[in-house]
């Protein structure tokens, strides 16, 4: 049998396992979600930091988000995340010779374009971004911002006003701003924001996954019976 027709199979047997509730809101919160736009996080190494980001990731309905780690590991803190990692895609760059370039280009290789945000004399606001294509929002360390790596290979700049003293925003304030202001421009400007069919199909049996206790014991149990048919 083919791999889509396991996942349908696999879909319908975890579901009776999960409230008819339960799976509506499941579909409601997926029908929102989006990789029109992908975080990247470069070296952020404050846990409560990226918590907090994946926390409004979640809140906000974006749901890929890309660790860089060349010399910081992430660690998440439920306390701060409030279990939305179980929601959220996650992918991790830390085996490799350059992990900034190694995800930048994977992102490019997807037809992702690159906007770093700094305070680069090539900035645009987040009105005036173009949002028309699927871009990923690099956000640098806490002390020093995105690496030169980053900012030879942005396609664009992207940058918050401020009006004060203090010269940068905390990392977490300045994601959450730009998630709020991008999330709500996506869906109003961009027609096809949501995830594909393929997506929202892998994505729904994670979430359900993350719904059921002991999912790994029922779904050993069901591949038993479905290849044994097989």
């Amino acid at each position: 049998m083919s791999d889509l027709a396991y996942k349908n199979a696999l879909t319908e047997y975890l579901e009776g396992f999960v409230s008819e509730r339960r799976r509506g809101r499941l579909h409601e919160v997926l029908k929102e979600r989006t990789n029109h736009m992908q975080l990247v996080l470069e070296d952020v190494y404050q846990t409560h930091n990226f918590s907090a980001v994946l926390r409004s990731a979640d809140i906000f309905g974006i749901q890929t988000t890309n660790f860089i780690e060349n010399r910081n590991k992430y660690k998440i803190s439920e306390d701060v995340s409030m279990g939305s990692t179980q929601w959220l895609t996650l992918n991790r760059f830390q085996n490799h010779e350059n992990n900034t370039k190694a995800c930048l280009t994977d992102l490019k290789s997807q037809g992702y374009k690159i906007v770093a945000t700094s305070l680069h004399k090539n900035s645009v606001s987040l009105e005036e971004l173009d949002i028309s294509k699927p871009f990923a929002l690099v956000f640098g360390t806490e002390l020093t911002g995105i690496t030169k790596d980053v900012e030879d290979m942005a396609d664009e700049f992207v940058k918050l006003p401020m009006y004060g003293f203090t010269e940068s925003f905390n990392i977490s304030v300045c994601a959450a701003l730009c998630m709020y202001h991008l999330s709500s421009r996506i869906r109003k400007e961009v027609s096809n924001y949501g995830l594909s069919e393929d997506e929202k199909r892998d994505i729904y049996i994670d979430w359900l996954k993350a719904s059921i206790r002991k999912h790994d014991l029922i779904i050993k149990e069901f591949d038993a019976k479905y290849y044994q048919k097989a």
